[in-house]
């Protein structure tokens, strides 16, 4: 009687085994993926010169990131601002960089200066008259 009824569970368990399986094995895919993405980028921005050239910023943005927790006693949430300059170079290219967010109050659309940057990843602007 035991091998029937362990029998039935098994089957009846097997497919939601299974697809489970299969999506945690996505998901860790995809974790794994953009570690690896991220460490790649990071490498590539560390073995990358740093340049400075004449640039004028052309635009700024933020992109607000909320998240919140709904617990039976409490309700926790918080935000996260991330702050993001455009710079165009005299050939005409845009650069678009996360910047802190006091770098970014500090910068004005329409300055002028010198643009300092490796890879990715923004070092300084240091406005000039031009």
């Amino acid at each position: 009687m035991t091998d029937l009824y362990t029998t039935g569970f098994d089957r009846s368990f097997g497919p939601f085994a299974i697809f489970f399986g299969i999506l945690f094995l996505i998901v860790v895919g995809i974790f794994v993926t953009l570690a690896i993405k991220g460490i790649m980028q990071w490498n590539k921005n560390n073995h990358s010169p740093v340049l400075t050239v004449v640039a004028t910023v052309v635009a700024k943005r933020q992109e607000v990131s909320h998240s919140s927790d709904l617990d039976s006693e409490t309700m926790n949430s918080s935000s996260t601002t991330y702050h993001y300059v455009t710079f165009q170079v005299e050939s005409g290219d845009r650069m678009e960089f996360l910047v802190h967010g006091s770098e970014y109050g500090m910068l004005v659309e329409g300055d002028n200066g010198r643009l300092t940057f490796q890879g990715t990843r923004y070092k300084s602007f240091d406005r000039m008259n031009i």
